[in-house]
């Protein structure tokens, strides 16, 4: 299934755009954005969909033979810390991330016959779960999730 990241209504991700703008955010935090973290995420972007790690390694090995499977996954950790690149729990495949200068607190419909992929920002859910969790005494470090459905455009297809 091929996925398509939407963000409110925008659709494909401009890949260039995206490589700069990461390039221009990890030298304001001061961390390496190597060729290889680079070239993830080049791949990620420019793919119409997520990708899945090791549809990763097969695309990176051809171009760097040294390329496996910990190159690979090192490079996702450091794209998801910094904001670049989601990783989509139920389909384990990653995708890259439409609005990373965004402080990422996020939902993601997902249509499960097209496999498009809408990035949400509702605040107010992030909210309400940080404080129900607070008042539980747990602290949050990660949140995902995820709403699997269908899209309207299948919908009317079908």
């Amino acid at each position: 299934m091929a996925l398509t990241v939407l963000i409110s209504g925008m659709s494909m991700l401009d890949s260039n755009a995206l490589l700069q703008q990461a390039d221009q955010q990890c030298q304001e935090r001061g961390v390496r954005f190597t060729p290889i973290r680079r070239r993830v995420l080049e791949m990620i972007s420019s793919t119409p969909g997520g990708l899945k790690a090791y549809d990763l390694l097969d695309r990176l090995s051809n171009e760097h033979a040294s390329a496996r499977p910990p190159t690979v996954y090192r490079a996702l950790d450091f794209l998801i810390e910094q904001g670049l690149v989601h990783r989509i729990e139920s389909l384990n495949a990653y995708i890259a991330c439409p609005c990373p200068d965004h402080v990422h607190r996020f939902q993601l419909l997902i249509c499960r016959q097209c496999g498009r992929v809408e990035e949400l920002h509702q605040d107010a859910v992030g909210d309400m779960l940080t404080s129900t969790a607070k008042a539980r005494g747990f602290t949050i470090q990660r949140q995902t999730i995820e709403l699997l459905g269908i899209c309207d455009d299948c919908r009317a297809s079908a």
